[in-house]
C-alpha cells in the first residue's frame, strides 16, 4: 500500500549526498576531544621554555645585581630633605630622604595601592600618597594609614666619598 503522502519527493541519494562521501574526514565527539586534548598538550609543551625563563628570573631576584648609580652629593642634601631619582630603570621613580647626619633611606615612590606617586612631607615627617590618603613610615616604608597594605620597595643606598649611591632593591617577601 503506497500512499501519495508517504513518497519521498526526490531521489534518496540526492537527499543524503552530504552524509557519507568517500574520503571524507569523520569528526565525531571522541575525535574532537582527542584533537582538543592533543592541541592542549602541544600548547602546554610549547609554553615550557617560557615558564622556565620566568621561573629562572623570579628565583634569581634576590641575587640580581644592579649597577651602582649616583643619586646626589651629601653636601647638597640637608637633613630632613629629599630628592627624587630614577632607579633601577630610567622609568622607575624613587625618592631618597636624609633622616640624620649618617642615615639615608630610599624607596620606590609609587604607592603599593594603585601606584600613585608618594611624596615626602618634611614638616610632618611623613611619606604621603595623595590619591587615597595613604601614609608610610619613613624609617621602614611600612604603611601606617590608608588603603596600602604592602610596604614601599626599599632601595639600598651606600655613601662613598661624599656621594650617595643607589646599589640595589630589597626583594619584597609576601
Amino acid at each position: 500500500m503506497t500512499d501519495k503522502n508517504n513518497k519521498i519527493p526526490f531521489n534518496e541519494d540526492n537527499y543524503t549526498h552530504n552524509i557519507n562521501r568517500n574520503n571524507e574526514r569523520k569528526l565525531d565527539r571522541r575525535g574532537f576531544m582527542k584533537t582538543l586534548v592533543g592541541a592542549a598538550g602541544v600548547f602546554a609543551i610549547s609554553s615550557l621554555p617560557w615558564g622556565a625563563l620566568a621561573a629562572k628570573e623570579l628565583t634569581g631576584l634576590g641575587d640580581k645585581k644592579y649597577p651602582k648609580q649616583k643619586i646626589t652629593e651629601e653636601k647638597s642634601l640637608a637633613i630632613g630633605d629629599a630628592v627624587d631619582f630614577a632607579f633601577p630603570g630610567e622609568h622607575d621613580s624613587a625618592i631618597l630622604i636624609r633622616l640624620s647626619e649618617k642615615k639615608y633611606v630610599a624607596y620606590q615612590n609609587a604607592c603599593t595601592h594603585l601606584r600613585c606617586p608618594v611624596f615626602w612631607k618634611k614638616d610632618e615627617g611623613e611619606m604621603l600618597c595623595p590619591c587615597h590618603h595613604g601614609k608610610f613610615d619613613v624609617n621602614t616604608g611600612e604603611p601606617i594609614a590608608g588603603p596600602p597594605r604592602r610596604p614601599l620597595p626599599e632601595i639600598y643606598v651606600k655613601v662613598e666619598n661624599g656621594a650617595v649611591y643607589a646599589v640595589g632593591v630589597k626583594r619584597y617577601e609576601a
